[in-house]
């Protein structure tokens, strides 16, 4: 079994900061690309920002210079540092990760159970 879970998440103030993380544990091989999505209510969840297992990462121009993804390979962990937050941030934050599980062939799609991200005055 291989889970994903995420922490961080709260209430801030706008132009406030965040920092959340994700750790991934269970019977792992390796761990490909991992992401960061959103979704806020009453709209579809979106792309936030990823990093390949090499350090290559893509946001999208909504958060792009704002947001921070990295990773550190030796604890199975990616973090997202949330910078200038802005009331349409809010929404609840999910990890994904592409893994290969022990004993497995090739990568699936694992996620979080998602974090809740508030951001008002």
């Amino acid at each position: 079994q291989v889970q994903l879970v995420e922490s961080g998440g709260g209430l801030v103030q706008p132009g406030g900061s965040l920092r959340l993380s994700c750790a991934a544990s269970g019977k792992i091989f390796r761990i490909n690309t991992m992401g960061w999505y959103r979704q806020a209510p009453g709209k579809q969840r979106e792309l936030v920002a990823w990093i390949t297992r090499g350090g290559i990462t893509n946001y999208p121009d909504s958060v792009k210079g704002r947001f921070t993804i990295s990773r550190d390979n030796a604890k199975n962990t990616v973090y997202l540092q949330m910078n200038s937050l802005t009331p349409e941030d809010t929404a609840v934050y999910y990890c994904n990760g592409f893994i290969i599980a022990t004993g497995a062939l090739y990568d699936s799609a694992y996620w979080g159970q998602g974090t809740q991200v508030t951001v008002s005055s």
